[in-house]
């Protein structure tokens, strides 16, 4: 199998002058652009929005977790907490390839005030650090030292100035999930825990109850039929050579999309049995490329004797909850906010 190099495109920006001093190495048009001297440009696809655009009664503020790291987070409570009511926690990370997104991204921002406010859950989006500046695993490090943030502040729930959103948190009742790369973070942070040294205890008082992976963004030498023959909505959000670059970025030095990071089934399936990670729901997009890269991962987890709950939606493609970009995605979106609040209350 071939390694992946960082420098797949060698294109060269055209100038005026004669030194022909900048050359792209790798580049998705309008999203991201990769010059050989290290500089990364991404242009502005998405608007940030400040925590004061919450709606639906859910109050949001930005957190941080880290300021050593620059680790932060936004935190959305639905307004259900004024019937004193214990309610799951959701620590969610968002998408785009483990290279792009921000947890202040509109699209975010909006499909997670209203996931709070229907699922009555709190929600902790994590704005985790992003390739290839920083590859992997450095976006799974941020998650795993994310949940210690709120472990920590469990711990001084009492005096903690945490307190306005996690004494209202059903600390046995905490849910990893995210969508596409996001969705990748939260699998490798629950098998992250479930193989740490001391893991029965790691999270004392915290309890993972779920993991819910919304077209998790997975992938591998060997291309499936999906991504081979796959007809693509228009705007699509993720195509095959999207895919592939978002990979060469985020991937360690010279991996291919074999690596454990990348392919979770190929170099683990005699491991899975051995990892201990809770109930897991997976959302499949019917027009999306992971398609049966989807049903695979799922697959290959239920017959290794995991918990795996697959629900698959007509009809749209990978992002379709928060791009709205697809003709049917507004009635998927809430079909999807339907069995997610069915699976933190199951």
């Amino acid at each position: 199998m071939a390694t992946i190099s960082r420098r797949h495109h060698n294109t060269q920006v055209n100038n005026n002058t004669h030194h022909q001093r900048d050359f792209i190495t790798e580049e998705i048009e309008g999203l991201i652009r990769v010059h050989r001297n290290g500089h990364v440009e991404r242009p502005t696809i998405m608007p940030n929005v400040s925590t004061k655009t919450s709606s639906n009664g859910v109050t949001a503020r930005d957190v941080i977790i880290n300021k050593d790291t620059n680790l932060w987070a936004r935190i959305y409570v639905p307004s259900i907490i004024n019937t004193n009511l214990i309610i799951p926690l959701l620590v969610y990370f968002h998408g785009g390839g483990f290279c792009i997104g921000s947890a202040a991204w509109k699209c975010y921002h909006e499909f997670l005030t209203n996931l709070a406010s229907k699922a009555s859950c709190v929600i902790v989006s994590v704005d985790y650090k992003l390739a290839p500046e920083n590859p992997l695993p450095a976006a799974y490090d941020d998650g795993f030292n994310a949940l210690m943030w709120v472990k920590r502040e469990a711990h001084n729930v009492s005096s903690s100035v945490q307190k306005w959103w996690l004494s209202h948190c059903n600390l046995s009742c905490i849910f990893l999930a995210g969508d596409s790369a996001g969705a990748n973070i939260a699998y490798n942070v629950a098998t992250r825990l479930s193989t740490s040294s001391g893991a029965s205890s790691i999270l004392n008082p915290l309890s993972v109850k779920g993991i819910i992976l919304i077209q998790p963004f997975f992938g591998g030498d060997e291309r499936t039929f999906s991504e081979k023959h796959s007809l693509q909505p228009p705007n699509s959000a993720l195509t095959l050579s999207v895919s592939d670059t978002y990979w060469r970025l985020a991937l360690p030095y010279g991996a291919n999309r074999d690596h454990p990071y990348c392919n979770p089934i190929v170099p683990n399936a005699n491991k899975l049995r051995d990892i201990r990670i809770p109930h897991i729901l997976v959302c499949v997009s019917e027009l999306d490329i992971l398609k049966d890269r989807n049903l695979e991962f799922s697959n290959t987890l239920a017959k290794a004797g995991k918990k795996v709950e697959v629900v698959t939606y007509k009809g749209v493609g990978h992002a379709f909850q928060v791009l709205n970009n697809y003709q049917l995605s507004h009635s998927r979106t809430q079909e999807m906010i339907s069995h997610i609040t069915t699976f933190l209350t199951s």
